[in-house]
């Protein structure tokens, strides 16, 4: 008798748990995005790897459970951070910025919001248990993963926060850098200027022209006008339009972007091929990627911010303000316009990317090193993005109220949100089981 009571006492925590799951799945999915089955179908099988891979395609399912626990360390309402909102190992990567200097940086904004900061790091936390897991790293050193990085946040955060470092200047790259990152470093700067346009572009009769793929098909004509009738708007969005002329933002191709990201299905995306210099060939060419965005998951989820709101109810101007803030020498090209009522944002898509592959991190010393620079990374997002740029939403420093709300006994901080991770992380793969059995049924 006990026996069957408690199967079915299992049994209806599953299904209590799976209409949970699917509620969510269909009001941000079906309703809010609009997927239709056939997206939907893309994105959930790409969701459907592995635990991180589900993770990372359900950050409305995070805030939806991680909104309604309760843990002392969060800042005040009133004081709330501009927050990354998305926030996970693959979240980072190498770049060139504004200035053409190589860094490792957070290279994804679409879901910046203000909120408590330590949403970022309990989204990141999870996400570091995740990848031990699929490294195979037993529960102890997935602990001290996440505590690595914790403090290496911590650290920097107060560094800020006494004056000992500025966050409007902080950066990484190869000269301050160790490990994995500085390797990365050091690839991306063997990368030919021109070895991206190259791949997406061929000559033809003496100008430059996409190249078809299976990501990147011709725009229709209709398509091309709607771009080219809103690209005026993009020229005025951008921070200094006078810094070239008008025949540098010429338009010279359009093409349509399939097959990026995850979150990102079912929002139309193009490539814009301009101008830019004189050089023979087109080979100073630039591609703009013009990406459409939607209102950010945390919104949904957080405390109604009628000033953010008042600045950037333009959900690409929220963006591209969201990178300007959080990004030393943000890119120039950063702009936004608006087609069919539809918001988009407008960036360079950069020859120099690469993003740290989790199989070059084989030992727990590398992971521990390369989570040291994304918890400094981390806290330059938050202490950077307040009173400290020209225009912002916040009147206050950031880094002050983030360390005052951590507290003073750091190691009970740390404890108290990697337990927190760690079971977390647990829910995610019974989810994910969960998720993959509701996929056999659709």
């Amino acid at each position: 008798m006990g026996t069957r009571l408690g199967e079915r006492v299992k049994q209806t925590q599953k299904n209590l748990r799976m209409q949970a799951l699917v509620t969510v799945f269909d009001e941000f999915d079906g309703q809010i995005m609009q997927l239709d089955e056939e997206k939907r179908g893309e994105k959930y099988r790409k969701m459907s790897g592995n635990p991180f891979s589900f993770f990372r395609g359900s950050a409305y399912l995070f805030y939806f459970d991680a909104t309604r626990e309760w843990l002392p360390y969060h800042t005040r309402p009133d004081r709330p951070t501009w927050i990354q909102g998305d926030l996970h190992f693959e979240n980072f990567g190498a770049f060139h910025n504004g200035k053409g200097a190589l860094v490792f940086d957070v290279n994804d904004f679409d879901e910046g919001y203000l909120g408590s900061y330590l949403y970022d790091l309990m989204r990141m936390s999870v996400s570091i248990a995740l990848v031990c897991r699929l490294k195979g790293f037993p529960v102890s050193d997935q602990t001290d993963a996440i505590t690595a990085y914790l403090k290496a946040y911590h650290k920097q955060i107060r560094r800020f926060a006494r004056g000992k470092e500025d966050p409007a200047s902080f950066v990484l790259t190869e000269e301050n850098t160790e490990g994995q990152i500085r390797k990365l470093l050091k690839k991306l700067e063997k990368k030919k200027k021109h070895h991206f346009l190259e791949k997406v572009t061929a000559l033809l009769e003496g100008t430059r022209q996409f190249s078809p793929s299976d990501e990147i098909q011709p725009a229709s004509p209709e398509e091309r006008e709607l771009l080219l009738s809103a690209w005026p708007a993009y020229i005025d969005s951008l921070e200094d339009p006078d810094r070239e002329t008008a025949t540098y933002y010429r338009i010279k191709d359009i093409a349509v972007k399939h097959g990026s990201g995850t979150a990102s299905i079912g929002l139309d995306r193009f490539y814009a091929l301009i101008e830019g210099g004189t050089e023979a060939h087109g080979m100073d060419d630039i591609v703009l990627e013009v990406k459409e965005v939607r209102v950010p998951i945390p919104a949904y989820f957080m405390p109604y911010n009628e000033l953010f709101w008042d600045h950037y109810s333009h959900q690409g101007k929220r963006v591209i303000m969201t990178q300007r803030a959080m990004h030393h020498e943000a890119d120039p090209f950063l702009g936004y316009l608006t087609l069919e009522e539809r918001e988009f944002y407008v960036r360079e898509r950069s020859p120099y990317k690469k993003r740290l592959k989790l199989e070059s991190i084989e030992r727990m010393e590398d992971l521990v090193t390369v989570l040291g620079y994304m918890g400094q990374i981390t806290a330059k997002l938050h202490a950077r993005a307040d009173a400290d740029i020209e225009n912002g939403v916040l009147s206050y420093h950031s880094e002050q109220e983030i360390l005052s709300a951590m507290g003073e006994d750091l190691d009970a901080f740390c404890a108290t949100i990697s337990q927190w991770a760690l079971s977390y992380a647990n829910q995610v793969e019974q989810d994910f089981e969960l998720f993959t059995q509701w996929m056999e049924r659709r």
